[in-house]
């Protein structure tokens, strides 16, 4: 064969590693004629696909190994278990979202399959682990589609029913989510980069599994979790995503913690023309700005929606036009040991239920809280509400905003202020914290 440049014997069991030279021809027969274990070695320039690994191989690549598809179907298609392709910049997928077009996909038969420290680029998909049990995406840098309508584009990584997978250590730009998952479980997400995407991280019906160490940059929505119980979100960041941080619903039984939602501040135009497409123009009025052009970003840092038995602890929000806001029926959650940091509103609550956010005696930091520590005892003299009626007034109906500033106004919060039983129902934090719970990397 004459794209069979080298082989060599390896192994008693007669494992070779072959090496291939970019000479033109199809990539195909080499893997038909391997043996299981192989090791397939791509020299650097153009191979063509795609290809299929049905036993279990590992195709590798030289720096600059291009594996290009012929713009149908997926590029590189594993099934075969154990299988690892490494190394290797994959193009030239098909468009077919329904036939879930990929740069490399993974079938359910291909077990404990590894991707890593590939460049898939240009692809519908970038890698799909569809059923591939303990299958592991690792390193790799994904850029998708920049073209086109961001719903007709697909997911940088998407995990469907692949119990145990983990995707690790990769950076996502572009398409539509960064790892969307569907109807999986234990699985892992965690030291992955995302930008220029709808989500960075996309979860329905994923049960008992961990997102940790992520940072989301310039997203529509940093994490959506939805339809998903029992999880462990640690350490991730979201910086500067536009419409949420973090985006519970449907979500519960989850541990929230160490995470950091930072919005920034930019010139209004800038923003808007950072949008994706698809998103619309918003109208700029005065709840999009702060002062001359200048926008809070994203509008919340979290949003959840009929979530609960939930713990957020230890994280941080800052920078947001709304710190928290939580609507239908998500009032059974725990929600202590935060910081609430320059945020335009720190909480968004329309219902009518006393809910007291502080737990074993100590509650949460707020920027905006202006009691005394008279005691040292790091924890505020009195209870902080976040919120009064003239806000749930605003909230319901805004164009009372213009009545603001009127003296009939100020005499109510006055009021509320000198006598909290006029208070409606609502957030209290008994024991706010006097310092923040943690700093790292927000706004100055």
């Amino acid at each position: 064969m004459a794209a069979l440049a080298v082989v060599i014997l390896v192994s008693p069991a007669s494992a070779a590693t072959i090496r291939k030279s970019a000479d033109g021809s199809p990539l195909q027969p080499l893997l038909d004629g391997a043996a299981p274990g192989d090791v397939i070695v791509l020299e650097a320039g153009e191979h063509q696909g795609p290809v299929t690994i049905d036993k279990t191989l590992t195709l590798e690549g030289e720096p600059g190994a291009v594996v290009m598809g012929n713009g149908k179907g997926s590029v590189i298609t594993v099934t075969a278990p154990r299988s690892i392709v490494r190394g290797l910049e994959v193009r030239g997928s098909g468009k077919d979202l329904y036939g879930m077009d990929s740069g490399i996909f993974v079938a359910q038969t291909a077990t404990g399959a590894t991707l890593e420290k590939n460049a898939i680029i240009g692809n519908l998909v970038g890698i799909y682990l569809h059923g591939a049990e303990d299958s592991q995406a690792r390193g790799n840098r994904i850029i998708g589609l920049r073209e086109g309508r961001t719903s007709e584009a697909g997911d940088g990584i998407s995990v469907w029913n692949a119990p145990g997978a983990r995707v690790l250590d990769n950076d996502v730009s572009y398409g539509r989510d960064g790892i969307f998952t569907k109807a999986s479980k234990r699985n892992v997400f965690s030291g992955n980069r995302f930008r220029d995407l709808r989500f960075a991280v996309h979860y329905m019906y994923t049960n008992d599994s961990e997102i940790s160490d992520n940072v989301s940059t310039g997203n529509a929505v940093g994490y959506a979790i939805m339809y998903s119980n029992g999880l462990e979100i640690v350490g991730n960041r979201s910086d500067g995503d536009r419409d949420h941080g973090l985006l519970l619903n449907y979500a519960n039984n989850s541990r929230i913690t160490g995470n950091i939602v930072v919005g920034r501040l930019q010139p209004a135009e800038r923003w808007l023309k950072s949008r994706p497409s698809g998103h619309g123009v918003p109208k700029i009025d005065e709840e999009n700005q702060i002062s001359g052009d200048r926008r809070l970003g994203p509008e919340k840092c979290v949003f959840i929606y009929n979530a609960n038995k939930n713990r957020f602890r230890n994280n941080t929000f800052e920078g947001c036009a709304i710190g928290i806001h939580f609507t239908a029926g998500s009032e059974g959650n725990l929600i202590s040991h935060n910081s609430f940091i320059k945020n335009r509103n720190q909480v968004k609550y329309v219902g009518t239920r006393h809910l007291d956010w502080s737990s074993e005696g100590q509650g949460n930091y707020w920027s905006d809280n202006p009691a005394f520590d008279l005691d040292g005892d790091g924890i505020g003299d009195n209870p902080y509400r976040p919120n009064d009626l003239i806000d749930k007034v605003l909230w319901t109906s805004p164009q009372a905003k213009l009545l603001t500033t009127s003296p009939a106004v100020q005499v109510i919060r006055w009021a509320q202020a000198q006598f909290p039983a006029l208070l409606p129902g609502g957030v209290v934090d008994s024991h706010p914290l006097m310092v923040p719970t943690a700093r790292e990397g927000v706004l100055q």
